[in-house]
C-alpha cells in the first residue's frame, strides 16, 4: 500500500506528502435557508434583517453576519442564510417566517438539506482551489467575506473566504460531495494534508 491508496479517507489524520500545507474537514450547517425578495423594497430588506439578525448582503458577491448566522448573496434577489448550531434557533420556525415574508413581497425556502461545506485551510488553500476551479482567490480579487458561485472539479459550488490564513469554505450538492471530497483530497495530497474533525461552519478555523 502507497502513501496515496488512502487519499479521499474521511477519517482524521495526516494523508499525502509529508509536509503540511493545507487542513481539510466538513463544517456543519444546522439550517440553510434561501431567502429571496426585491433588495429595493425597504420594507422588505428591513424585515428580514429584524427577523434573522443580520442584514441581506446588497453588493454582489459579499457576505454579512450576525447571531450565529451568515448571509451569502446568492444574486440581486437570491441570499442564502446559514446557521451553524441549532444551539442559536435564529433559523427556527419556517411556517411563521414564511409566512411573514411572504407578507413583505419575499419568499424563503429550506434547503437544509441540499448542501455539504467542507474548509480547506493553509498557505496552500488557494492553490489547491485553483486547480479545478476558474476563480481567482488572491485576496486582492477574493478578500475576506467574500462569496463567488463557480465550480471545482465540474460540480457547482459556492466559495466563501472566511479569514486571512487563508480559510474558505465550498459549499456543494449534497449528491455530489463525496466526489468532491475525493477531488479536494487528490488536489491536496502533493502538499501533504491533514483531514480534522468537522465543524461548525461559522466557527471553523
Amino acid at each position: 500500500m502507497s502513501e496515496y491508496d488512502d487519499i479521499g479517507s474521511t477519517a482524521p489524520g495526516h494523508y499525502g506528502a509529508e509536509a503540511r500545507g493545507i487542513t481539510l474537514a466538513a463544517a456543519t450547517m444546522a439550517t440553510a435557508w434561501n431567502v429571496q425578495g426585491d433588495p429595493a423594497h425597504p420594507a422588505f430588506v428591513t424585515g428580514v434583517a429584524q427577523r434573522f439578525g443580520v442584514p441581506l448582503p446588497l453588493i454582489p458577491n459579499t457576505t454579512k453576519r450576525g447571531n450565529g448566522v451568515i448571509a451569502f448573496w446568492l444574486g440581486p434577489r437570491s441570499w442564502l442564510l446559514v446557521e451553524s448550531s441549532p444551539a442559536s434557533s435564529v433559523l427556527a420556525d419556517f411556517a411563521t417566517m414564511r409566512d411573514a415574508l411572504n407578507a413583505l413581497g419575499g419568499a424563503v425556502f429550506d434547503v437544509s438539506a441540499s448542501r455539504v461545506a467542507y474548509r480547506v485551510r493553509g498557505v496552500q488553500a488557494a492553490t489547491v482551489l485553483a486547480k479545478g476551479c476558474p476563480l481567482d482567490f488572491h485576496p486582492d480579487r477574493f478578500p475576506i467575506g467574500g462569496c463567488a458561485q463557480s465550480v471545482f472539479a465540474r460540480v457547482n459550488a459556492l466559495f466563501y473566504r472566511q479569514d486571512a490564513a487563508p480559510t474558505f469554505l465550498m459549499l456543494v450538492a449534497r449528491s455530489l460531495a463525496r466526489d468532491v471530497w475525493r477531488n479536494l483530497c487528490r488536489s491536496s495530497a502533493q502538499y501533504g494534508f491533514d483531514v480534522a474533525p468537522p465543524q461548525p461552519l461559522a466557527e471553523a478555523r
